[in-house]
């Protein structure tokens, strides 16, 4: 069984730079610009991934009544699963959902 950390932190993109602010909700875990997020985790919200690697969004898939964004690490290779946030970017996630 996985073990979830709640941590709701701010940060900036490393791939568009942007100040990145506290979801509120739940932990935030990418960039709701561009959708970026970082290998940091081993277990939702430890930070104990010594990857460090830079997950690029290259998918979508439905998950209960939203969907997942599918990553692929820059660095290890390794594949990973994002539910997405409230804010992140629509038109984004149908660039995602067209993808194929």
């Amino acid at each position: 069984m996985k073990k979830f950390h709640m941590l709701d932190e701010a940060f900036i993109c490393e791939n568009c730079h942007k100040e990145v602010p506290c979801l509120n909700y739940t932990a935030r875990d990418h960039c709701p610009s561009c959708l970026y997020s970082k290998h940091v985790d081993i277990n939702p919200g430890d930070r104990l991934n010594p990857c460090q690697g830079l997950l690029v969004p290259i998918g979508i898939e439905k998950y209960k009544n939203t969907y997942k964004i599918i990553y692929k690490c820059l660095k290890c290779g390794c594949y990973h699963k994002n539910v997405m946030a409230n804010d992140d970017d629509m038109n984004k996630i149908i660039e995602l959902s067209c993808k194929g």
